[in-house]
């Protein structure tokens, strides 16, 4: 932890085109905070310096990353460009930020484990933030591996392991979107971060002035049937969805994908006061409630005026 410095400018890398960028930088500005959408590519780092001493931000945020389309098997077949944004990129700006006392909020990722002998599926055993990775059969993981005991080495860095988001909007990076999507999915609990409920607890965070690595996930475990249960009950009655093992998973996937629970002690203990955040279940219901009321304002009548592509039947 650092000493907290007021929260008066926010540069925000991955605000222009990215996911939680984008949602961080208007969670930002609506608290009146000035905030500046960064123009300068994380992996130059002369670019990246002369933002930061332009700008003069008080707090960095890092959402900038690859993650491959649709999903982290392109990363497989672009591994150069992988590691460009997501090892050297992320690493410059940590480095650069520290050089000038600037805490830095990192949006990583805990798919970095996968459960094992001492952390066994279904056991409520989490990894915590001690625990090394221990998954690197994608390569998207592995450089988010290779990364972490790097990144903690700078005292300016906050590090968020984010799993599998979940929002309450159709994005096609919304995991309750992606899997709607497809034809079949397997059924394994997971720990998942709502970003309803953890984007503003990552801005208290950055305000507290936290460092390290923090799982970053609402307590406890959901499995894939009960999201998609949810969304039947809340957004399209008529869905349906068929279950298949990871063995048969693996055989039309290109690399393998991270499933865990992290443990969310350390996280809960030093969250602000004026935070609240919800168990996994409960936060996903809360989730499908604010979806069925922001889709039926956006759409009209659900589930006859979803988009096509979520409609299976």
């Amino acid at each position: 932890m650092t000493a907290p410095t007021p929260l008066t400018k926010a540069l925000i890398y991955g605000g222009k085109t990215g996911w939680i960028g984008g949602k961080m930088a208007t969670l930002i500005g609506e608290s009146k905070v000035e905030v500046i959408l960064a123009e300068a590519r994380c992996e130059n780092r002369a670019d990246v310096a002369k933002e930061l001493d332009s700008v003069k931000p008080s707090h960095v945020f890092m959402a900038a990353g690859i993650t491959g389309r649709p999903n982290i098997d392109w990363c497989e077949d672009h591994k150069p460009d992988t590691i460009r944004t997501n090892v050297i990129g992320t690493l410059n700006l940590a480095d650069l930020c520290n050089e000038r006392g600037i805490h830095c909020t990192i949006y990583a990722t805990g798919c970095i484990f996968k459960y094992d002998d001492a952390h066994p599926l279904g056991s409520g055993i989490g990894f915590t933030e001690e625990d090394a990775p221990n998954f690197d059969e994608s390569f998207y993981s592995q450089t988010k591996g290779y990364m972490e005991p790097m990144l903690k080495c700078y005292p300016t860095a906050m590090i968020l392991r984010v799993r599998m988001p979940i929002s309450d909007d159709l994005s096609h990076r919304n995991f309750i979107t992606k899997i709607v999507k497809y034809e079949r999915v397997v059924n394994i609990p997971n720990s998942m971060t709502v970003l309803h409920e953890m984007l503003p607890a990552s801005l208290a965070m950055a305000k507290k002035g936290l460092t390290g690595v923090y799982n970053f996930c609402n307590p406890g475990v959901i499995s894939h049937n009960e999201c998609l249960d949810l969304y039947t009950k809340y957004i399209d009655p008529t869905y349906t969805y068929k279950n298949f093992t990871i063995e048969e998973q693996s055989k039309v996937l290109k690399a393998g994908r991270s499933n865990n629970e992290l443990d969310a002690t350390k996280l809960m203990r030093d969250m602000p006061e004026e935070i609240k955040i919800n168990d996994i279940k409960t936060a996903v219901e809360l989730c499908m409630q604010r979806m069925q009321r922001n889709l039926t304002e956006e759409f009209g009548p659900l589930p006859d005026a979803l988009p096509k592509e979520v409609r299976k039947n």
